[in-house]
């Protein structure tokens, strides 16, 4: 099953409803809630990364036999220091986002601890992707 969404930029009262839309499919296939819990919650994080930072992009999933793909695309400005953003706590959200309960800094580690594999490729200038994979095997473990 694939599933394309667009996310909306600087709307944050939209923000999340893609995660959603994804979490609902997945139930609808009887997949592991915990599974579930996981993939909505890094699919979250990135695409309120999208919404903050980037002024909205693309998220793709597919739901195949053993994995959850999901990859997100933005056209933002792209991240500067990738291993800095990794860090707990680093945050770079403008006030507005702060205002609203986001730009915690925990954005990134949230993705990379719910997923099973995480790669993100982002330059200056660019935009950024992030392609994050679940596995749909019980017991599946978070990567910390």
């Amino acid at each position: 099953m694939k599933l394309h969404y667009e996310v909306p930029g600087d709307d944050f009262s939209l923000a999340g409803k893609a995660s959603t839309e994804v979490k609902k499919a997945l139930g609808r296939l009887g997949i592991d809630p915990g599974i579930i819990k996981r993939a909505a919650v890094a699919m979250y994080e990135a695409e309120i990364n999208m919404v903050i930072h980037a002024g909205g992009g693309v998220a793709d999933v597919e739901i195949l036999p053993d994995s959850i793909l999901v990859k997100l695309e933005d056209q933002g400005p792209g991240i500067p220091d990738l291993e800095m953003a990794m860090q707990e706590g680093y945050s770079t959200a403008p006030e507005q986002a702060r205002e609203l309960g986001f730009g915690a800094g925990m954005g990134l580690p949230n993705i990379k601890r719910n997923s099973d594999d995480l790669h993100i490729e982002s330059a200056v200038g660019s935009g950024t992707k992030v392609s994050i994979t679940i596995k749909l095997q019980q017991g599946a473990t978070d990567q910390a």
